[in-house]
């Protein structure tokens, strides 16, 4: 292998890439890979690169592939550990990008409890479209207006040749990007770096240098991961999601990343901590500015500082850098106002993520505003799958006013809980976004606009209520009151579970099948158990 023996006595460091050229999102990570290892030697470790897989969410998007993509961040986690505990890792550099790989990656780490750093590969450039700034959430949507004859087909073309321009992750604040600030308000990335964009690649070089180099040093110092994964680092995180207008999944990776880590953590907590964070960024889908601009205007360490100031993180919480979180954005540039505001006047006065209850969510349920519309009372329209609700949609056959019903999607029922962006984008595409609201116990897009309510627990195969709502029945929608209610007496109720049962569902082998069996409640972040609830 070309080691010299002399070298081993320092730390073997596992570099654990999620390269894959099926998707753009992680196209940069071999080269990423190739500077990490040059860190971690020039600092007196011995680099091994290994690679695990990454499903690409925009691809498998409205697809039954969609339903690989939750699955994976648990496939992800298990490749990792078990490299690290058959290798025996002194420390790691976990290289991330789309979607999963990121609450992966901190999954692993956080049941290895070994030294690591944890590199984002970046955002990707906005596109541009006719000088008008453009991402792949203006494509889902362009693809509901192309349906209802609302938008010409040349024109989808056009933007959907542009509107991804090259590699790196989603250019606006979805999941991607999302985790990518959660990485650093942990701590167990250097501030700074993730949102580096993939095409800036001396920058971007720089960065992977700089961590393989960390973790040596982590290694030496014997600082391990759950010192950047505890209850203050995972809380600081929430802020951050919420600050920055985040996604709904970054709640549900939270919530896994605190399960594997034995932090206590519950989903009313992270609620509270959205209902008294400000938001300070306004990037798309709730403002119109990309995470490239997030990056120019000061980044996350602008808004970090931000969050300290008002008191909202926790500044004396360490990085790996070896610098308090305080320290580290002490630098950081003013708020700009444009992309990013300061505390006295920010973009919103409260955060965009809030937890629903009621009779048909008693474990919770999750909503991200990003217009002005906070409640919602409309007869239900049910579908037993994402494909019947959107080729609903897509053939003028909602109403304005409707509630649309999607069960049997959520984590054991889909299996995999997918992401419902081909339903709320025909949704906002045909015009309905401000007339019709949906709950599912699937999940959301980060790029996912209007009055959506998802991770309904528990969910529908699970014997929850979402189980037996029927055409016609009323569902009030109120986030202010925090309530999700199906207005059916007790009674009515008591009879419809007497007499349901469930129904014979799809993906009950291989790896889907072992999936629905052991995973636990989106409520609890959907991580694998020995006995699901």
């Amino acid at each position: 292998m070309g080691i010299d023996p002399a070298r081993l006595d320092g730390p073997i460091v596992g570099i654990a890439s999620t390269w894959t050229q099926t998707m753009p999102c992680n196209l940069n990570q071999r080269e990423l890979a190739v500077r990490v290892a040059g860190g971690v030697a020039a600092a007196g470790g011995v680099p091994l690169e290994f690679n695990t897989i990454a499903v690409s969410d925009n691809q498998s998007q409205g697809t039954p592939g969609m339903r690989a993509s939750l699955i994976s961040r648990e496939v992800i986690a298990d490749s990792i550990e078990l490299m690290a505990h058959a290798h025996d890792f002194d420390a790691l550099v976990c290289l991330v990008g789309c979607d999963k790989t990121s609450p992966a990656a901190l999954m692993a780490l956080a049941r290895l409890d070994r030294p690591g750093v944890v590199l984002y590969g970046g955002p990707m450039r906005a596109g541009r479209v006719r000088d008008r700034q453009v991402t792949i959430q203006d494509v889902w949507e362009a693809v509901g207006a192309e349906e209802r004859g609302l938008l010409g087909r040349s024109d989808l073309d056009e933007l959907e040749r542009l509107a991804c321009p090259g590699p790196g992750a989603c250019a606006g604040n979805f999941t991607a990007t999302t985790m990518a600030v959660a990485l650093e308000l942990l701590g167990i990335a250097c501030l700074g770096d993730g949102l580096v964009p993939a095409v800036d690649g001396g920058r971007k070089a720089d960065a992977a240098h700089r961590a393989g180099g960390l973790a040596v040093q982590l290694a030496h110092l014997g600082v391990t991961a759950r010192r950047f994964l505890d209850r203050r680092a995972l809380r600081n995180a929430m802020a951050g999601v919420v600050a920055s207008g985040g996604s709904t999944n970054g709640v549900l990776h939270l919530l896994a990343v605190a399960r594997e880590g034995k932090v206590a953590l519950t989903l009313d907590e992270l609620a509270e901590i959205a209902a008294a964070t400000p938001v300070l960024a306004a990037l798309s889908p709730a403002g119109p500015h990309s995470a490239e601009e997030l990056e120019r205007a000061g980044g996350t360490a602008t808004l970090v500082r931000e969050l300290i100031r008002g008191g909202h993180v926790d500044g004396s919480a360490p990085t790996v850098s070896g610098k308090s979180l305080a320290d580290a954005s002490v630098d950081a540039l003013p708020p700009d106002g444009a992309v990013l505001f300061a505390l006295e006047q920010p973009f919103k006065p409260t955060g965009a993520l809030h937890v629903l209850h009621g009779n048909l969510a008693p474990d919770g349920s999750l909503v991200k505003l990003t217009g002005d519309r906070r409640s919602h009372r409309g007869p239900a329209r049910v579908f037993e799958s994402e494909e019947a609700c959107a080729g609903a949609v897509r053939a003028g056959q909602v109403e304005p006013g409707a509630v649309l019903v999607v069960r049997y999607e959520g984590p054991a029922g889909g299996p995999g809980m997918r992401e419902m962006l081909s339903v709320t984008s025909s949704v906002v595409g045909a015009g309905l976004g401000d007339s019709v609201a949906l709950v599912t116990d699937g999940r959301f897009s980060g790029a996912t606009r209007g009055l959506m309510v998802g991770h309904v627990s528990p969910e529908a195969a699970r014997g929850g209520l979402l189980a037996v709502v029927a055409d016609g029945d009323v569902i009030a929608i109120d986030v202010d009151a925090g309530s999700l209610t199906l207005e059916i007496d007790d009674g009515e109720l008591a009879r419809r579970l007497a007499a349901w049962s469930l129904p014979r569902l799809p993906y009950d082998e291989g790896v889907f099948g072992r999936y629905r069996a052991l995973v636990g409640s989106a409520s609890e972040g959907a991580v694998l158990t020995a006995s699901p609830s």
